[in-house]
């Protein structure tokens, strides 16, 4: 399963934009997330500093700045994102009702 990698920092307007782009893409791809704070790694400031959010999958960068969702989704699946499937969350009978 891919790896989609946010680095980013608290208090960063396009940090949170490309956060909602990329959950947007999750809904229905599914990856593995990781969201890194950049300020907790002196290496990851010295890298970044200003230049966030940096999206990556499985370590190649895609984004700096701006998430564009058809090309993350078409990048996940060429890296074996499958389509998620919130049909198969429940079994039958298993809901309240």
């Amino acid at each position: 399963m891919p790896i989609v990698t946010i680095y980013s920092k608290s208090d960063c307007h396009l940090c949170d934009i490309a956060k909602e782009r990329v959950d947007r893409v999750r809904s229905r791809l599914s990856f593995d997330l990781d969201i890194v704070d950049i300020t907790h790694d002196e290496d990851l400031m010295t890298r970044y500093g200003e230049r966030i959010p940096v999206i990556d999958i499985d370590g190649e960068e895609l984004f700096a700045f701006r998430v564009n969702e058809k090309v993350l989704a078409r990048r996940l699946e060429a890296s074996g994102a499958q389509p998620t499937d919130w049909r198969g969350q429940f079994r039958k009978g298993s809901q309240d009702g």
